[in-house]
């Protein structure tokens, strides 16, 4: 069965881990050139909706050298909450309008997934394969590829996908995952009490997960439901960098923080805060020692890729 813990009002601490600030020279995100696009409204055919966007996506590169991206595809004519996945796939990063590879994945009732809830999709390579980690608006769930092009949903023993859940209101979503050091950690969204925040489990062999840790809330953000979404967390010099996004339409907004506590970005604290990008659900890329940032577009009707550089931060006089 899914593990379905709350997280209560305290945070679990991690001894060695309390510091907020790293002791090395911050280093700020910023932007580089231009933006090309590289996916646009998809057609769905029967299940186009009217107002339908591209939201939450991943890249990732296929084991054969293209570049593959999903999205959330919100506002369609799917049952339920009308969310499906759709996919791209470009033969370089740097080329424009990828190729439509059609509908990739729609919610499965029978494995515990929520009609028209999927979420999210992130794709990290682990020990040769392609893990899709995704959002099922009730848990976070897992899908495996050998090739990175087609995946397989894994179910556990009660015929039910998810590797830990949230109550159904508090909508689990947005996960991404990084390594660090023996553990894997996963930082995902909920927005309990309609309060966004971001929560991050841990888990040595991505079977067994920790109880919640609440990573960041609250600041000037916002206590909006929306105010933390699409956590990304980049770990550079010893430093963990987190990005998470308060406005998606017309003026994205994206916040950056950083902290030498991989579980804890600032609770209603922003000190942690060294930038703001206008982006909205950005997914950094390393791709042949150049960073790239994926992002949504302003009008909510594709996905773009701009250049990115970390430059250190300016020393205070």
């Amino acid at each position: 069965m899914i593990q379905r813990r709350i997280l209560c009002a305290c945070v679990a601490a991690t001894p060695l881990l309390s510091g907020l600030h790293a002791p090395a020279q911050p280093l700020i995100p910023q932007l580089e050139g231009e933006w090309w696009r590289i996916a646009s409204q998809p057609d769905l055919g029967v299940l186009t909706g009217e107002r339908q966007e591209p939201v939450d996506f991943g890249v990732w590169r296929a084991t054969d050298g293209t570049w593959q991206l999903w999205s959330c595809i919100r506002g369609t004519k799917e049952s339920g909450t009308g969310r499906l996945f759709y996919g791209w796939e470009g033969m370089e990063l740097t080329a424009g309008d990828w190729a439509p590879r059609g509908i990739q994945m729609r919610a499965n009732v029978a494995l515990d997934e929520v009609e028209g809830g999927l979420q999210a999709p992130y794709v990290k390579v682990i020990d040769g394969r392609h893990h899709m980690f995704y959002g099922t608006w009730k848990a976070i769930a897992l899908a495996l590829s050998e090739d990175g092009r087609f995946f397989q949903r894994q179910i556990s023993r009660d015929g039910a996908v998810g590797l830990f859940g949230e109550p159904h209101a508090h909508n689990a979503r947005d996960a991404m995952v990084v390594r660090h050091k023996d553990l894997y950690y996963c930082y995902y969204t909920v927005h309990p009490d309609r309060i966004g925040r971001i929560l991050c489990r841990t888990s040595p062999d991505l079977k067994t997960w920790s109880e919640a840790h609440l990573v960041r809330i609250g600041g000037a953000a916002g206590d909006k439901l929306w105010s933390h979404e699409c956590p990304h967390v980049v770990e550079l010099d010893g430093a963990f960098y987190l990005f998470t996004t308060q406005n998606y339409r017309g003026s994205p907004r994206t916040t950056v923080y950083r902290s030498a506590n991989p579980l804890n970005f600032g609770l209603h604290d922003d000190s942690t805060i060294v930038a703001s990008l206008p982006v909205a659900a950005p997914e950094l890329i390393l791709h042949e020692g150049q960073w790239y940032v994926a992002a949504l577009t302003p009008e909510l009707d594709g996905i773009r890729v701009a250049r990115l550089s970390w430059q250190p931060a300016k020393k205070q006089p």
